[in-house]
């Protein structure tokens, strides 16, 4: 039971992160005019999947990511051969509002074609947002631009050439299970301006932030606002006793700052890296300053004195938890990039981070204590995922954002062959860091007890 319930709020937790963070893309996507070709939650075979509008919407098998697949990131390639034999769906003024075309590769062998019969219109299943079918037509393809111009050209069955033109969301059918909106130029993403490419890209990371300001506002109107910092207990021998620091004490201050949660506690101490501390505690109404050396824990992974620490909280208001949203992200986030700079100078080895069996077990062990540590945890990994996309890291939002600037700057975009190449290579070494972080969680979680 344990387990499944460990797997079940992973799954749940990750997925409503990548649903956010996918949404900013989608939506701005949207507010932009950018053809949006599916909206994925999951990577791999598709689990269940529903066309609306102009996109695809689908749950995929692996639920450790997703993504918007935009017109226009990829080149547009559409497999309609010269001579292909082309049946077309057209609406009352004429224009072609879907192309039924053989499926790719049964075009026929050795030049033949595959015979598809004209005939009648047939049975109008267009999605809504396109207009009833009134005529068909058909002939053998001699020339298009699915684009630009908006056209194609095809021979009928007297010789004439005939010129058509192109809906401009007209649809390629292969078969039921194949069908591909064309995507004009206006349509895709490379020919938007600068600022609406940049934005489109930055919301994804933006909505993880407003997530976590969110459901840190959601905690703090249930458990309310921590108020200040009492002590509970003095560990014998410990610095704080050394220290003359008492059960019944209040923590007012730490280096110069005030304290009204335990965190703000533990942050200096560890930033401290074993050197002595300034505190300011209240003992019967009368404050009193002491210095302090933390020591090393057991685990050699945080500075501690030896105090038992209790936290008192009072009711929040609405106004306050909205507040205590934006400062909660703001504290987290500090401390994450402080995270960062300990990894990158070495202080902090890559061994200590995360990967998906370890963000499980936590997530498990989260939902066992309830949904409130539940919703702490998933505003951290929100903010975490957020943060994480905006660093300048190859294959992640950050990157592609540094390419938008440097078009900014340059006037003109990098080179989309070299830029592929880079996005590449980045993607290949985050998923070397991600199976080394990941057999790092199964040798700590299954082998070291």
């Amino acid at each position: 039971m344990d387990q499944l319930q460990t797997i079940v709020s992973f799954i749940l937790v990750i997925s409503v992160l990548v649903f956010i963070h996918e949404l900013g893309h989608f939506l701005f996507a949207k507010r932009a005019g950018i053809l949006v070709r599916e909206f994925a939650i999951g990577f791999g075979p598709k689990i269940f999947s529903v066309f609306r509008g102009e996109t695809l919407y689908s749950i995929r098998l692996l639920p450790l990511g997703g993504y918007v697949r935009m017109a226009g990131e990829d080149p547009e390639i559409v497999d309609l051969k010269t001579g292909t034999q082309l049946i077309l769906d057209k609406e009352e003024d004429g224009r072609v509002l879907r192309i039924r075309a053989p499926k790719p590769g049964q075009e026929g062998a050795g030049g033949q074609e595959i015979p598809m019969d004209q005939g009648d219109p047939v049975e109008d299943d267009l999605p809504p947002h396109l207009p009833s079918v009134a005529s068909t037509t058909g002939g053998k393809l001699l020339d298009m631009d699915l684009e630009d111009r908006l056209f194609i050209l095809l021979e009928d069955e007297s010789g004439r050439e005939i010129r058509h033109d192109l809906h401009p969301q007209a649809l390629i059918q292969y078969d039921e299970q194949n069908t591909i909106q064309i995507a004009p130029l206006d349509r895709q993403f490379g020919s938007k301006s600068i600022l609406d490419r940049f934005l489109t890209i930055a919301a994804g990371p933006v909505f993880n932030f407003i997530l976590t300001i969110i459901l840190i506002g959601i905690v703090t109107m249930f458990i309310g606002l921590e108020t200040r910092v009492s002590i509970n207990g003095v560990v014998e021998n410990s610095p704080a006793e050394g220290a003359g620091i008492k059960s019944g004490d209040i923590v007012r201050e730490i280096e110069g700052k005030p304290v009204t949660s335990i965190t703000d506690i533990r942050i200096p101490l560890v930033e401290s890296q074993g050197e002595p501390v300034d505190m300011v505690l209240e003992r019967a109404n009368q404050t009193y300053e002491t210095r302090i050396r933390p020591e090393l824990s057991e685990d050699q992974n945080s500075y501690l004195i030896g105090i038992e620490m209790r936290q008192e909280m009072r009711d929040a208001t609405l106004s306050e938890s909205v507040v205590q949203g934006f400062k909660g992200t703001y504290e987290m986030a500090v401390v994450l990039f402080r995270s960062l700079e300990q990894l990158i100078t070495g202080k902090v080895g890559v061994d200590n981070l995360a990967g998906p069996v370890g963000i499980a077990d936590i997530t498990g062990q989260a939902a066992e204590a309830g949904w409130i540590p539940l919703l702490r945890l998933t505003a951290v990994l929100s903010l975490n995922l957020g943060i994480l996309n905006l660093l300048p890291i190859p294959a992640l939002d950050g990157s592609r954002l540094v390419f938008i600037l440097v078009e900014a700057v340059r006037g003109r975009p990098v080179d989309p062959h070299k830029e592929s190449v880079i996005h590449f290579v980045g993607f290949a070494l985050l998923m070397m860091l991600m199976l080394f972080v990941t057999y790092n969680d199964i040798v700590r979680l299954f082998f070291n007890g």
